[in-house]
């Protein structure tokens, strides 16, 4: 629970308190008054007539005490009713505030990746049009080949957060590679069936791009990759015929994984809060705690927030959720980030005792 919200539970409970004290001192002056009229009522009847002016006064006092016992009924059960209710509505505030924290979280989360894809959009667009990758798409000649392939290693030393780069033919065989010590047996290889190699021979123009599932590269030691590809295009022209295709595969797993971890939780929260990203297909595509990557599938339940939104599950589980907005020219794959928070058990929102 928040700190507004254990403060919201702690005075709702010091005004319960305060008032079960008021009310059971006002109790025990009219259990006492009442006594007083009573016994009063006794020693006028002894007195015979001359006691008779005496016992009005006693039934009098008899019926205040009656009147101040029912109004402290009243105002036992009405306190109880506007406390509960103040427990009731604050409790809802605070789960509507503590829903949109978690949205809010959940959207930095995706807002990060989606500036950080961006960039790889950018990158292979921009590396497409590298003379050393057009003149080896065009002719596959032994020099160019070299000359691609040392290009590309000097590219990879500085963006570390790529595994490698491929250059492969019209036809889908991988000419070039930025690591060829370190991938052995990648250069050869055909690709031509693989969803990103077919949909970037499709583009229209050097602006276009396209981005494969994340998933595991059995040619890149089985590491988790998200893959970017675009047409490699004659003359390095932005309209010029596709010649080939950029593969850029970008090392997905720690650069999620600090994105992930490093969402801004308090300390109370982290061990029952799990961070997400998930795909369009509600895939886990990385997680805080590192379980159920690719194998998980969540079943999100959203609302009418326009892609952003929380709700609370029967068992008390908070979900936040935010849909990919995308990022300048990047228009976004569908993805959601995710956050899912179990209760709190340890912090009580019950509010105690009640009056009576």
């Amino acid at each position: 629970m928040s700190v507004a919200g254990s403060e919201l539970f702690e005075l709702s409970k010091g005004v319960l308190d305060v008032a079960s004290k008021k009310v059971s001192l006002i109790e025990d002056i009219t259990r006492r008054t009442k006594m007083l009229a009573m016994n009063a009522l006794i020693e006028a009847a002894r007195a015979g007539d001359a006691g008779r002016g005496f016992a009005v006064v006693a039934n009098e006092v008899s019926e205040i005490s009656n009147q101040v016992n029912t109004i402290t009924k009243e105002l036992r059960s009405e306190i109880v009713a506007r406390v509960d209710h103040l427990t009731t509505t604050g409790s809802a505030l605070v789960r509507e505030m503590h829903g949109k924290r978690l949205a809010d979280l959940a959207l930095n989360m995706i807002e990060i990746i989606d500036r950080n894809l961006y960039e790889r959009s950018c990158d292979v667009r921009w590396w497409a049009t590298d003379s050393a990758v057009v003149d080896c798409a065009a002719d596959p000649s032994d020099d160019n080949r070299r000359h691609a392939s040392q290009r590309l290693g000097v590219i990879l030393e500085s963006y570390t957060v790529y595994l490698d780069l491929w250059i492969c033919d019209a036809k889908g065989e991988v000419i070039a590679t930025g690591r060829p010590g370190r991938y052995a047996g990648t250069v050869g290889s055909r690709v031509g069936e693989e969803g990103w190699f077919r949909q970037a021979m499709s583009t229209r123009s050097g602006g276009e791009f396209t981005v494969g599932d994340v998933a595991r590269n059995p040619r890149l030691d089985n590491r988790v990759v998200a893959t970017y590809a675009t047409a490699i295009r004659s003359g390095g022209e932005a309209n010029g015929e596709p010649i080939g295709v950029l593969g850029i595969f970008f090392d997905w797993e720690p650069q999620a994984a600090a994105v992930v971890e490093g969402v801004r939780l308090e300390e109370s929260e982290r061990d029952r809060t799990r961070c997400l990203l998930l795909d369009a297909r509600h895939r886990v595509i990385a997680s805080s705690d590192g379980r159920g990557l690719l194998s998980e599938t969540v079943a999100l339940r959203r609302g009418d927030g326009g892609g952003m939104g929380h709700y609370i599950e029967p068992t008390g589980r908070t979900i936040g959720y935010a849909l990919t907005p995308g990022y300048e020219t990047y228009k976004g794959l569908g993805w959601y980030g995710v956050i899912v928070q179990e209760p709190d058990r340890h912090s009580g929102s019950g509010m105690g005792p009640g009056i009576g």
